[in-house]
């Protein structure tokens, strides 16, 4: 069954009351739909140009609201998924995913154990330029690393894109903009920008799910993707845990073992 089809026969039946997905934008893109009438649920397309990760909307009070919906889902979608059910921002019953293979067939995942099984048989790798740029990185040494991010961030004009873009970025008030006090600077100059990206990267390690969207969503081009994706590795190497693969709340850095080899904790 293909997705259009799926899409109708859930709103028509009444089981979600929206399905949120993709439709034809301008000049071949492709953008957000949010389908609520069974009859618009043709408009829905899913292919190679549906790289944005839905799972960003799931927290937001309007699409909750909605009340159960049905999300056209490739896999990066149902590993944030998975990881907001772990970190109690999305309950099960809230969202039916709906895992769209590379035929157009789609398979109803509707609870977290199915979501679990069917990313256990999808393999997750970074693309090629990303391994690539990553492995540069790693190669060079401490100043000529602090360099390159200079240089980089310092192009950030503090639009915010990339936290907007990401699935994980849920806090309804950040601490980016916070102002009494104010715990990092505003304004778009080396300090700010310098601090404003560490401290997102460090509060997505362990937690990101690697789909690259804050890279995608910057206006500049920054690859500020790969902060969190250089973090996140780290976890891995040292824990060999990576975030997105189960809905229980056990991540490296959210719990606490009294037997942890690291003797600061104590």
């Amino acid at each position: 069954m293909d997705l259009i089809t799926k899409s109708r026969e859930l709103l028509e039946t009444g089981a979600v009351k929206a399905v949120i997905g993709f439709e034809a934008g301008r000049r071949g893109t492709v953008r957000p739909a949010f389908v609520r009438e069974a009859a618009k649920a043709s408009t829905l397309v899913f292919d190679e140009r549906c790289t944005q990760n839905l799972a960003a909307y799931l927290t937001r009070r309007e699409v909750k609201r909605m009340g159960r919906v049905a999300v056209a889902a490739a896999p990066d979608t149902l590993r944030a998924l998975l990881q907001l059910m772990a970190e109690r921002q999305v309950k099960e019953e809230e969202v039916l995913p709906l895992a769209v293979a590379a035929d157009g067939t789609v398979t109803e995942l509707p609870c977290a154990a199915d979501v679990e099984a069917h990313l256990a048989l999808q393999a997750k790798e970074l693309k090629a330029a990303d391994r690539e740029l990553l492995a540069k990185l790693d190669a060079m040494s401490r100043e000529e690393r602090w360099a390159y991010w200079q240089k980089e961030l310092s192009r950030c004009v503090k639009c915010y894109a990339c936290r907007n873009a990401c699935p994980m970025c849920y806090c309804a008030h950040c601490t980016m903009d916070c102002n009494r006090p104010q715990w990092v600077p505003v304004a778009s100059h080396a300090l700010g920008n310098l601090e404003y990206h560490m401290v997102r990267a460090m509060h997505l390690a362990g937690r990101c799910v690697e789909c690259g969207d804050c890279g995608r969503a910057c206006p500049v081009g920054i690859p500020v993707h790969l902060l969190a994706f250089h973090c996140q590795e780290s976890v891995h190497a040292q824990f060999g845990q990576r975030a997105g693969t189960s809905a229980k709340l056990d991540y490296a850095l959210s719990t606490f073992r009294p037997d942890d080899k690291e003797t600061f904790i104590r």
